[in-house]
């Protein structure tokens, strides 16, 4: 479990790398650089817009990759995602700026984005059943909680890169070819995650499916047929996640640096000092999973995200150091408390004939209805005004209710727990590998 657990760690960590440096650099130079004819304002937002095309794409790739996943095996789903996302971050690194070649720049990008986004909605259904269907029912949040850390890990990353080069560099050299460089590096990544791949097994639920004939021929349709209430619950049960975190990843960057004149380096170690705790906090959430179970922490984590807009907000608005770190954290560990957990959880709601394309699709539709939009409206409704953005603060608040009551009507699913009044969803629960 440690072997696989750490592989799905790497990869998704991998992956998140290069949709998260993508995000960071579209706050910081995407805006004047391809957008260059635009307001500052209308820059920044045309530059979120193709980061939200990647959110677009993702649930497109769980049904490309979740159907691969269903039909053939989670294993292929680990190498073709990750060699995908690999070359389309490269790539990226590699596209001229307005400058040089007029509107083929931004166009260029939205291919590269959506192909990106098609990548990584194959990449997270694949790493956590690879743990999943391998875990001991009575340890799966705990083992399924690593590719959960992953995306802290690749954010590390991404930022880390950016912050050195912004420090390091001249403004001039930053915005010239400095920014390209964590695009670049994203290939020896995924040359370095293809290769810790290369050695996994199938997982032993999918085997037994295929021994048995019992594979999905069509996922999607059956999904669509028989799961279609749940995929809706989950994604909007989810959303406050996604919001939550890319207010205070990517909008919180843009808003800091443009509106309140703090530094970048100031506003990318604030978001990543958090994001580190975060990432710690993540498997001490998952074993309270393991004991409580996954629907009580889910309530949670959406009752605090709720409760701390407002203030997170406030605090964000001071532009002093200590004090947006402080309001950045409260929101990452309301998040977590949720995110640490559903990795067990979405699988066990799903059938595992359809568990790839099921669970995949729901996280991702999460991602269209939390994660895109945020950053876009988020910038609007803090345009003009001296005040904090309080539209923010309701925007997210909003969001956290909706989907604290989609995870009032999901049911329980630890195994202990779990009764037989949960229906399809109780049958879904994975096998524990044996001894």
């Amino acid at each position: 479990m440690g072997r696989l657990a750490g592989a799905s760690l790497v990869g998704t960590a991998i992956e998140f790398f290069d949709f998260f440096v993508y995000g960071t650099a579209a706050a910081l130079v995407l805006g004047p650089l391809f957008f260059p004819t635009f307001s500052p304002l209308a820059g920044t937002l045309a530059a979120f817009g193709t980061f939200a095309v990647g959110f677009v794409s993702r649930p497109l790739g769980s049904v490309l990759f979740g159907h691969v996943g269903d039909r053939y095996g989670r294993r292929p789903v680990l190498f073709a995602s990750l060699l995908l996302t690999g070359c389309a971050t490269v790539a990226v690194g590699c596209v001229p700026t307005y400058g040089t070649i007029g509107i083929a720049a931004p166009v260029l990008l939205l291919v590269l984005r959506f192909l990106q986004g098609l990548g990584l909605g194959g990449e997270w259904g694949g790493a956590v059943l690879l743990t999943a269907e391998h875990a001991p029912a009575d340890r799966r949040a705990l083992w399924s909680s690593f590719p959960q850390i992953g995306p802290s890990i690749g954010f590390l990353l991404a930022n880390g890169v950016m912050l050195a080069l912004s420090a390091g560099l001249s403004d001039a050299d930053f915005r010239s070819w400095g920014w390209r460089v964590p695009f670049w590096a994203a290939g020896v990544l995924a040359a370095v995650g293809l290769l810790l791949r290369s050695s996994l097994a199938e997982t032993p639920q999918f085997e037994k499916l295929s021994a048995a004939g019992r594979t999905a021929g069509a996922p999607l349709a059956e999904v669509a047929r028989d799961h279609w209430r749940l995929v809706l619950l989950t994604a909007g049960a989810l959303a406050v996640g996604y919001a939550t975190f890319y207010a205070v990843s990517t909008w919180a960057l843009a808003y800091g640096t443009e509106r309140l004149g703090v530094s970048s380096t100031v506003m990318l170690t604030c978001v990543m000092a958090a994001v580190a705790l975060q990432g710690a906090a993540t498997p001490f959430v998952a074993v309270l999973a393991d004991r409580w179970g996954r629907r009580p922490l889910c309530l949670a984590g959406c009752a605090a995200s709720a409760l701390w807009m407002v203030p997170m907000v406030a605090l964000l608005h001071t532009a002093r150091p200590l004090l947006m770190f402080l309001g950045i954290l409260g929101a990452l560990l309301a998040f977590i408390t949720m995110f640490a957990v559903v990795a067990a959880y979405l699988p066990e709601l799903y059938e595992p004939r359809v568990r790839c394309t099921g669970a995949a699709l729901g996280y991702n539709l999460a991602g269209v209805l939390g994660g895109a939009l945020t950053p876009i409206v988020a910038t609007a409704l803090s345009d003009g005004g001296s005040g904090p953005p309080w539209g923010v603060a309701a925007y997210l608040t909003v969001v956290a209710l909706v989907s604290l009551g989609c995870f009032a009507l999901l049911p329980e699913t630890l195994p202990s727990r779990a009764g037989a009044g949960a229906g399809a969803e109780r049958r879904a629960e994975p096998e524990p590998a044996s001894a």
